[in-house]
């Protein structure tokens, strides 16, 4: 097995590219070795001193190190702790990976759909490109609120992604939206 990594924009965060299916699809977060309780390969990669969050997604892991922890001391664990787990047979995941999206209804429905819509396919493909996905949280009075995971969870680049890419595009398609702004995890 010949495992590629990528850089992310994020320093923290590097892709690891196993060359198989990690969920197939979906995406799964874990920010803490406490919501790895259902995954074992997060559960693996967290084992790795260093390790601060794990992300999975279709066909990539997002591991965010430590801060004050150079790559060079985690990766080759890291790399080993993926290998150890496709060679185990075991699944990424107990059970099914959560829903991506937050849910909402009420008379901005049409509208959340929308948003829903264009992040599903403008904006997630390429922030998973990044390592990273960015979901629905809410909408309210013009507000739409977006939870970012993985690599772009604490990205210096973050806020420019918001307020330049996605804010822009969902004001150009909905006229409703006001504003987009980040919710904590």
């Amino acid at each position: 097995m010949f495992i590629q990594t990528e850089s992310t924009p994020n320093p923290a965060t590097l892709k690891f590219l196993p060359g198989e299916p990690v969920l197939g699809r979906g995406a799964a977060d874990f920010p803490t070795p406490e919501a790895a309780a259902a995954s074992p390969l997060a559960r693996r990669i967290f084992a790795v001193d260093g390790v601060a969050a794990v992300f999975l997604g279709a066909d990539f892991i997002s591991v965010t190190k430590s801060e004050g922890v150079e790559w060079q001391h985690i990766r080759p664990a890291i790399l080993g702790a993926v290998m150890e787990h496709y060679h185990s047979g075991a699944p990424a995941i107990d059970g099914t990976a959560a829903e991506a999206h937050g849910h909402a209804s009420g008379p901005d429905a049409e509208i959340v759909q929308q948003i829903k819509d264009l992040l599903d396919t403008r904006v997630r493909p390429a922030v998973a490109q990044d390592g990273g996905d960015i979901t629905f949280h809410g909408f309210d009075r013009g507000v739409v609120y977006l939870h970012m995971k993985g690599a772009c969870a604490g990205c210096p680049s973050s806020t420019l992604t918001l307020k330049m890419g996605i804010e822009n595009l969902l004001r150009h398609y909905i006229p409703e939206v006001t504003e987009v702004r980040p919710v904590a995890a």
